[in-house]
């Protein structure tokens, strides 16, 4: 495990970040002229990004964040 000490500032940079890309993510998975196991690994990228959104912020704040991985 490694640890991260961030200041209010580099949190807040770090939440916007990995909302702009997960937002982009969630745009070009409904793209249907992106290839199938693409979208996949796209998926695995928005569901790694979403656990780490999940460490710094409150859960009123990432609950508009599904898991979009099928299970199953």
């Amino acid at each position: 495990m490694i640890g991260l000490l961030l200041n209010y500032k580099e949190q807040k940079e770090i939440e916007y970040l990995l909302k702009r890309e997960m937002e982009e993510i969630l745009l070009d998975v409904e793209d249907e002229r992106i290839d199938d196991y693409v979208k996949t690994v796209m998926k695995e990228k928005y569901e790694l990004l979403l656990s780490l959104y999940k460490r710094l912020t409150p859960p009123e704040d990432y609950y508009r964040y599904p898991s979009i991985l099928k299970k199953g």
